[in-house]
């Protein structure tokens, strides 16, 4: 969905015409308050996601290596 700037126009008039010049500032600080919250809500997220990933990878077993001596006596 692309607005170009003749239908953000339109909708600025609207909701100048809708909720008045006074309350359209308090409205406008709302949402860039909501904003921020949501962004700062999903990035807690991925970073307790990652942790719990990177916990998985360090709880998993490492397949075991065998000395190169033991490789040599069974030639």
């Amino acid at each position: 969905m692309n607005l170009g700037m003749p239908e953000i126009l339109v909708i600025l008039v609207v909701a100048l015409l809708i909720f008045g010049p006074k309350k359209l500032p308090e409205l406008g600080r709302s949402l860039g308050q909501s904003i921020r919250e949501f962004k700062r809500g999903a990035q807690e997220i991925r970073e307790e996601l990652e942790k719990s990933v990177e916990v998985r990878e360090e709880a998993k077993p490492k397949p075991a290596v065998q000395a190169p001596e033991a490789e040599e006596r069974k030639a």
